[in-house]
Order: C-alpha cells, then structure tokens, then sequence
C-alpha cells in the first residue's frame, strides 16, 4: 500500500480544513494583541515614555507572532489552490490596503525611536495605528464578505472571474463584521497591555477595553441575528464526492435557507459562540477588576470561539459564490491533491510543534513587565 494512502483524502482534506483554522486562529490569537497594541498606541500613551512602554510590551515578539499570517497564507496557497486565486485577486485593493498598513509597522518599531523630536514620534505612533486598526477591521470585513458570498465564478477553463468592486465589499454587514474584528482585537491588545505594562498605560488600556469588549459582544450577537433573518445560506444539492477529484464543477450548491440550519443539523458546534461570547464578557470582566493572566486568557477563548463559530457554520463551505453559486468553493472540491495534502501533513506535523515549543520558550524568556524605569534606563537600546 502506498504510504499516503494510509489516510484517506476525504480525512486530509478535513484535516487541513481544521490546520486552516488553527493557523488563521493562532495569527489571531498572537500577532492580534499586537495589532490592538498598535490601534490602542496613541490613545493609552499621554507621554513620550508611556508610549514607549505599549511599544516595547509587543517589541520583542510581533516579528516571530507574524510567522503564523505567513504560515495562514502559504498553507490556503498550497492546500486549497483555488481560494487562494479566487480571494487573493477579487480582494486585490484590500489585501493591498492590508499589506501597506502591514509594512508601515516594521518601519514605526524600527525608526520611531531614532529621533528625538515629538513630531518625528508622533507620525509614528499614528503610523503605528493605522498598521494595527487597518488590517484588523479589513480582516473581518473580509470575513462578512465571504459569509454573505463573494460573487466571482469560473469559466470553462477553470478560470476564476471575479465580478464585484472594491466598494461593494464595504457593505452594511461587512462593516459590521469588521467593528467586531477591530474591538475584539482591541479588547485583546488592552488585555495584554494589562498583563505587560503598568501604571496609567495599563490603567487606561482596562478602561478602554471594557469598552470595546461590550462593543464586540454587542456587535457579534447583532451579526448572528442578522444571519438568522437577512442573509441567505448555501448548502450542497445532491450526492457530494467527498473523496473525489478537486474540481468546482463536480459539486453542485445552492443559494437559499439560513446558515444557522447547520446548528440543527450540527447542534455540538453551538459551543463555538457560546465560547466566543462568554470569552468575551468574561475577558470585559477580568479588565474591570484588574485580573492580569486570566483575562488575556478568557480574550484568546472568545476569540477562538468568534472565528471558529464562521469555519464551523459554514461547513463544508470556505468561499461561496453569490454570483454562480455551482462555482462555490467547498472543502471537497477546492483542495490539493492527496498527495500533496499529505506530503504537508508530515511537514506540518514535524515543523508546528517546533514553532510552537519556540514561541512558549520565547515568551516564557521575556515574560515580566515593561516599566517606565526600564525604558528609560535603556533608552538607546528598546523601541
């Protein structure tokens, strides 16, 4: 028997459906407080120094948090070649917008610093935020976008043909899902300046995500009614190959009925927005009386449960066409082949637990807090 027919590639490709979702919620999760960091800079930093303090809580590790994004983008480029060609060229403007706010951060930690002049800092601190609060509201803006369907379809040569505007992404749902991302992240960013930082910067950043953990919350629970009674589901019509060849073509789907059918269908995957609610207060909690590890770790629990209640409510579906829903990408007929999925399997498997054992031996090196006496006794050394 040949070694990669050892698992079946209906099982890999389930496999890598859920890799998918463990990389995207670990960039989440890590490179996440650093963007409400940045969103968070110029509001939870009265002084030079006190901004210098959120600076260099997120300065030795939002480098090495970012190998999860990389990692996110290489695996839907390697296991599922066609969404990332589908959403990588009809959310061009956006990636784009993404990645220039993405590149303003290195520069800002980088050359921030170097000048003493208020003016030369100041346009970094804003520099600083429009890289944390851009990609964090353009990432769940995306993510309202591919819940609602995205419209492209494919010509007879398997060709993706994306047919919407950069404008049309920027619907009503869509922003809504987006001030979800930004607060919840924020929320996240504050609860690890909670736990980093001290004095009037940790103080303010409590005060400010309490606020915008409620907001998050509120606006997660408006997006599930607004699911439930405004936005039409898909689902598969008829025998569905979930072993068989990857070709868009040989699955069939509709546009019609709700995507919470899938919680009747599936009643177990109610714990993802229950997680991501009760995370979410409980989080809103632990700032209010100064809780410190608990409430980064009850942040990271809503947030797994906020991304995971979309991959699980949308299953098998990953990117639905509104415009041609027969070309809608499922994870049955969008994937690489067995023996690709496989061949990354046994890569994943021997490289993820390395990364993972070197980022915990990294934080449990710096871990401790950033104070104003530190940063001003090495001033010409820190961020």
């Amino acid at each position: 028997m040949i070694l990669h027919d050892l698992i079946s590639f209906e099982l890999l490709r389930v496999i890598w459906w859920l890799l998918l979702g463990v990389l995207l919620t670990g960039f989440a999760l890590t490179d996440g407080f650093d963007l409400g960091v940045g969103a968070l800079l110029p509001f939870v930093g009265k002084t030079d120094l006190e901004r210098r303090v959120a600076i260099n809580t997120v300065g030795p590790v939002w480098e090495g948090n970012q190998v999860w994004f990389i990692l996110g983008g290489g695996a839907i480029f390697a296991a599922w070649p066609p969404l990332y060609a589908v959403s990588f060229s009809g959310f061009y403007l956006a990636m784009f917008l993404v990645l220039a706010a993405l590149i303003l951060r290195p520069v800002g930690f980088k050359y921030r610093s170097k000048r003493d002049d208020a003016t030369w800092r100041a346009a970094w601190d804003w520099a600083l935020f429009v890289g944390g609060a851009v990609p964090a509201l353009i990432f769940g803006v995306a993510m309202g976008n591919v819940i609602q369907g995205v419209p492209f379809h494919f010509n007879g040569d398997l060709m993706s043909i994306y047919t919407g505007t950069f404008f049309g992404l920027l619907n009503p749902f869509a922003l809504l899902s987006g001030i979800v991302s930004l607060t919840m992240l924020i929320t996240h960013g504050a609860a690890w300046l909670n736990l980093k930082a001290e004095g009037p910067v940790a103080a303010r950043a409590r005060a400010i995500g309490s606020v915008t953990g409620l907001i998050a919350v509120a606006g997660y629970v408006l997006a599930g009614v607004w699911m439930t009674y405004g936005i039409a589901g898909y689902h598969l019509v008829g025998p569905v190959l979930t072993g068989g060849a990857s070709n868009p073509f040989l699955t069939e789907a509709a546009k019609g009925g709700s995507w919470i059918a899938a919680y009747a269908a599936r009643p177990w995957i109610a714990i993802a927005p229950v997680a991501g609610v009760v995370g979410m207060l409980l989080a809103v909690a632990g700032l209010r009386r100064g809780a410190e590890v608990s409430t980064l770790l009850f942040s990271k629990l809503g947030i797994i449960g906020v991304i995971s209640s979309v991959g699980l409510t949308m299953f098998p579906f990953i990117l639905p066409s509104s415009s041609d829903p027969k070309s809608s990408l499922t994870v049955w007929n969008a994937s690489s082949s067995h023996m690709t999925l496989f061949v990354m399997l046994v890569v994943a498997v021997v490289f993820v637990p390395i990364i993972l054992a070197y980022t915990t031996w990294v934080y449990r090196v710096l871990w401790g807090k950033v104070t104003e006496t530190e940063v001003a006794e090495h001033s010409h050394s820190l961020y």
